[in-house]
């Protein structure tokens, strides 16, 4: 039976996990992933009870029920780095004992749905529409740190885009993480656009934004609209889904993002109201999820 060091498993003091310094009790199977600390309060507003309601540093957790289920809301802040930390955080109160750190014998899985925000990057994503991601292609090179990574990755679609795209060998190589298919029908329904997803490692450079430093190819988003493959175009630029997707993959847990186009990069569109109406989206994914 494997065991975890102290050193790799970080337990605090009151038996909670080192960042999110949340207790294996008070995870539920259902989690729901925002950004912002403060959307975790918006989603948690339609709880019908709440357990537990814990912050620290970025990572702010309620657990309640939502009518009849049992749901985790939890923040990670911005960026795949973050999901690095959550992903794995919640997995171990999941699947490792923190009295014997040692790992459970039965394996529980964690469904988990991200809500965000992102930038439509196709004429049919106007800012307002909801965005299902099938598949993340990621730009931080996070998965690439982990076995195992080719056998949940798609490696066609990653050699196909990185050929259109003429890859800089300076950069990460990009990995294509596969949202759970189940999860994308239910949550997704008819009423999201479905498309693939890129997972930037930055807001401004990495996502063609250019300010006062130029960027290494003035043509990234062109070519990046232009993609496609077996049918489905690249819909949005957002930060997380990649991680998201690929580490859930690994640990044997279901995931998918959904995003509320909030910026429309092709129409050079900006919608910055946008907290006022994605509570839409939250109701859906609760009663979906």
């Amino acid at each position: 039976m494997k065991t975890f060091p102290e050193s790799e498993l970080i337990i605090n003091e009151d038996g909670s996990c080192f960042h999110l310094h949340l207790k294996p009790e008070y995870l539920a199977d259902r989690v729901i992933l925002v950004g912002d600390p403060a959307r975790v309060d918006t989603v948690a507003a339609h709880f019908d009870n709440i357990e537990c309601n814990v912050s620290s540093r970025e990572f702010h957790t309620i657990t309640g029920t939502y009518k009849g289920k049992r749901i985790t809301a939890q923040s990670h802040g911005i960026g795949c780095d973050n999901i690095d930390i959550v992903m794995n955080e919640l997995d171990t109160l999941a699947n490792i004992d923190y009295k014997t750190r040692t790992e459970k014998p039965e394996h529980r899985t964690l469904t988990c749905v991200r809500i965000g925000t992102c930038g439509g990057l196709q004429p049919y994503t106007p800012t307002g529409c909801f965005i299902a991601s099938v598949k993340s292609i990621g730009f931080d090179g996070l998965l690439n740190f982990y076995a195992g990574r080719n056998e949940v990755c798609d490696l066609k679609l990653e050699e196909a885009f990185k050929k259109h795209m003429d890859w800089n060998p300076l950069l990460a190589a990009p990995y294509v993480a596969q949202a759970n298919p189940e999860l994308i029908d239910r949550v997704a329904g008819d009423d999201m656009v479905r498309g693939y997803t890129i997972a930037c490692g930055g807001f401004y450079g990495p996502q063609g934004r250019i300010l006062r430093a130029n960027i290494a190819d003035p043509k990234q988003n062109e070519k990046v609209e232009s993609f496609e493959y077996e049918g489905m175009k690249v819909c949005n630029f957002e930060m997380e889904s990649s991680a998201l997707a690929g580490l859930a993959s690994l640990l044997g847990h279901r995931a998918m993002t959904c995003c509320m186009v909030i910026a429309n990069r092709y129409a050079q569109e900006m919608n910055t109201n946008y907290k006022n109406s994605i509570d839409t989206l939250i109701q859906l994914v609760l009663d979906r999820i």
